[in-house]
Parts: structure tokens; C-alpha cells; sequence
């Protein structure tokens, strides 16, 4: 790639994650007891079933404690409860609710929702080809990351 368009598409990379609070405040979910980053916990777990802190933190590649700071928002929401571990009585995992599940689909719902406006202008053609790009893109930035050595292991936000 020339330098030119790695400086464009950096451009508008940056663009797209500064709109990402706008986007977020956008969605019609109302108020679901949690900070946007602790409901995004609960795709995870939803798809995987329940799991210790740590191991949902591996998942989402955060720092732990910030996991557990978002996992307790999520259960005194009641979106989520704490349950033994069946394989270690002294540990506990984090599962979701009904009410937790209800919220997630909320969420999901919310954003298809809101991209099915924006780009309901656009041909059928090209938000596929976009996606299809977009998911290529996504996937090489997530092994560029496992590879180096250099990048921050873990969010923290």
C-alpha cells in the first residue's frame, strides 16, 4: 500500500472510532443499568455460556480488572449472576440473565438498526462487498496483533 492511502485510510479509521461515542449514544437500547463497555460483555458470554472473569477477559483481550469492574456492573444490573464454577467450588463464573440475554439482543438489534439507515442508500452490491473488506480488514489486524510482540496485549477501557 502506498503511504498516501495508509495515511488516508488511518485518517478515517480515526474518524470512525471518534464517531464510535456518538454512534453508541445514537442507539435507542434506553438505559440498561451498565456502561456501554460492561454490555459488551455479554455477547461473549451469551455465545460461550458462563465463564470465569478471567477467561472472559482473555476473550476480549482487557485487562482483567477492568472485566471484573464491568462484571459487577452487569450483575447489580441483573444482567448477569455469579454462579460456582463446577470446577472449582472456590471460584465463581460469570453467567448471563434472561433479563442479560433480553439486553444483549437489545443492543444487537439497535445497531442493525441503525446501519440498516445508513446505508440504506446504498446498493445491495456494495454493502457486501464493503462487509466482505471490512471482515478481511478486521481479520488481519487481529493476527497482525497476536504477532506482535510489540502491541498492547489487552484494552483497558
Amino acid at each position: 500500500m502506498h503511504e498516501q492511502e495508509s495515511t488516508r485510510l488511518a485518517d478515517e479509521i480515526t474518524r470512525l472510532v471518534r464517531m464510535g461515542a456518538r454512534f453508541r449514544g445514537m442507539l435507542k437500547t434506553g438505559d440498561l443499568g451498565a456502561e456501554f463497555s460492561a454490555l459488551m460483555l455479554l455477547p461473549p458470554l451469551r455465545a460461550m455460556g458462563p465463564m470465569r472473569v478471567t477467561d472472559l477477559a482473555e476473550v476480549k483481550g482487557a485487562d482483567p480488572s477492568t472485566v471484573s469492574r464491568q462484571a459487577a456492573q452487569l450483575v447489580k444490573a441483573g444482567l448477569a449472576r455469579r454462579e460456582a464454577d463446577p470446577a472449582d467450588g472456590r471460584a465463581s463464573r460469570l453467567a448471563v440473565t434472561d433479563a442479560g440475554a433480553a439486553a444483549c439482543e437489545r443492543v444487537r438489534q439497535a445497531r442493525v438498526d441503525m446501519l440498516a439507515q445508513v446505508l440504506a442508500d446504498w446498493p445491495a452490491d456494495r454493502v457486501a462487498a464493503f462487509t466482505d473488506l471490512f471482515e478481511e480488514f478486521n481479520n488481519a489486524v487481529e493476527a497482525h496483533l497476536r504477532s506482535d510482540p510489540a502491541s498492547p496485549p489487552r484494552e483497558t477501557a
